[in-house]
């Protein structure tokens, strides 16, 4: 098989109105990447020498998500005439006038179009000699999509878009996927031929398979066996559809790799998250981002994890967390809420209804229950006692709270930052704490209690208070 320069054009002008969406169809999000960035990496796996984005509606926001996923791409601004044709021909226009290879085109808007399918289309294409060759598949349902129409003799013959398609053609369940192979010269030659006499007054990419057979010129097309593969996203519903598909490949992935997943039906991973083998997912859990989890861990039910980093045994229930890192061995929720930049030291503790931000929790540390803990550094081997705040707001400035090793603080302790509580210190229930505790002194803010005797006869004189105060009262006489 012959080798030759290869360049991939991306179509990613379009508005995408079935989305009804203020952003742009090709930013909608599937496993935690853009739309279009699956497609560029796919694309970006047959090591083009040349990448070409075409981009019209919100460019900007567009060109911004395809450099970032591939900054050496060519971006190309599609101009007032509408359609593929017209894309495709601007693209070429753009790339060296020297190029004299094959140019794949595909969509932005299917992304669940693997390397693989693309690389044995350009195969076909280049084993058979053929001037283009498009990627289509045989449905039950065609409606919507341009139809393949071939020859007596199986040949392609050409493709007709829906609306206007006739009956007859209508009724063939071939469809084109809308990606294709070209040879450059053949785009060169045909391109500018395109007219726009259809249905929506538009060029279309799909008239060139209809000029090159015209010409004599051999147009192939390969089948794809799933079809999922080749589908389109154009709505919310369809958006939905590959996003289970889709999870569903990648539970099963991590399941062959070793990783426990209880119910694959209410579990979602991203794409980029890791997991190392024996890890435990529970029912209802969502991992996102670049997300890992170390060996042993379990995470779940009712969890969802946004780029946090999981340790070696942790136990992480019915917790949302974001940009956070767990310990090995340590113990997280239920109903804990880990804000950026916390830091769970190993076998560390964040209990039940415990919100932490930009927190650092030493090892063996524990903060049980019941508590906010912002801007806040915890050393070694200490207890934060239930409901305890760190006061970190002044109204204008964010402050920081240093607690020591092997401190132990009361319950319902408020610290106002900025503070220093020493090793070895303790707090007493109730204190506010606002200025230093030196290593190993005790804490304590509360005056003296004081018992108002006989207050609720002589205040409540008719109540069950009063009522049960004076049988207690007879009693003990």
């Amino acid at each position: 098989m012959p080798e030759r320069r290869l360049a991939v054009i991306v179509l990613a002008a379009g508005q995408g109105t079935r989305m009804k969406s203020a952003t742009p169809k090709v930013l909608h999000r599937l496993a935690g990447l853009p739309l279009i960035q699956h497609v560029l990496e796919t694309a970006g796996a047959l090591s083009p020498d040349h990448l070409v984005a075409v981009v019209r509606h919100e460019r900007d926001l567009v060109v911004a998500s395809v450099l970032e996923s591939s900054p050496a791409a060519l971006i190309v601004d599609q101009d007032e005439t509408p359609g593929t044709g017209r894309a495709v021909e601007q693209a070429v226009a753009a790339l060296p006038a020297d190029f004299d290879g094959d140019v794949v085109v595909v969509s932005a808007d299917v992304p669940l179009l693997d390397h693989g399918t693309l690389a044995d289309l350009l195969h076909q294409h280049r084993g058979d000699g053929a001037a283009a060759t498009l990627l289509s598949a045989v449905l039950a349902d065609a409606t919507g999509y341009g139809r393949v129409v071939r020859r007596a003799g199986g040949d392609v013959d050409r493709i007709v878009e829906h609306k206007d398609a006739d009956e007859a053609e209508r009724a063939l369940g071939e469809i084109n996927s809308g990606t294709y192979v070209f040879t450059v010269s053949a785009l060169r030659t045909h391109l500018p031929r395109i007219g726009s006499a259809n249905a929506q007054n538009e060029k279309y990419v799909t008239d060139m398979v209809g000029l090159l057979t015209a010409a004599d010129e051999k147009v192939g097309a390969r089948v794809v066996d799933d079809a999922w593969r080749i589908e389109g996203i154009n709505d919310r519903v369809q958006l939905a559809a590959a996003a289970r598909r889709l999870n569903d490949r990648i539970v099963e992935h991590w399941q062959r790799a070793g990783v426990t997943v209880v119910d694959p039906q209410t579990t979602w991973i991203d794409r980029d998250v890791s997991l190392s083998a024996d890890v435990e997912i529970l029912p209802g859990t969502q991992l996102k981002g670049a997300t890992y989890i170390a060996a042993g861990a379990v995470v779940g039910p009712d969890t969802t994890l946004v780029d946090t980093e999981v340790g070696e045994g942790a136990v992480v229930t019915r917790t949302d967390a974001t940009l956070a890192v767990i310990g090995a061995r340590a113990s997280v929720g239920p109903f804990s809420y880990l804000r950026p930049g916390t830091v769970l030291g190993v076998a560390g503790k964040i209990g039940t209804f415990v919100e932490t931000k930009n927190a650092e929790i030493g090892d063996g540390s524990k903060v049980p229950h019941l508590s906010y803990i912002g801007d806040t550094e915890v050393g070694r081997d200490s207890n934060i006692g239930a409901g305890t705040i760190t006061a970190n707001y002044d109204g204008v400035n964010k402050h920081r709270t240093q607690v020591g090793s092997h401190v132990r603080t009361g319950s319902h302790n408020v610290f106002v930052a900025p503070v220093r509580i020493g090793d070895g210190a303790y707090s007493g229930a109730g204190t506010v704490v606002r200025k230093d505790v030196p290593a190993g002194a005790l804490a304590l803010s509360i005056a003296p209690q004081r018992n108002a005797s006989g207050w609720v006869e002589a205040n409540r004189p008719d109540s069950a208070a009063a009522e049960a105060a004076a049988r207690a009262e007879r009693t003990t006489d």
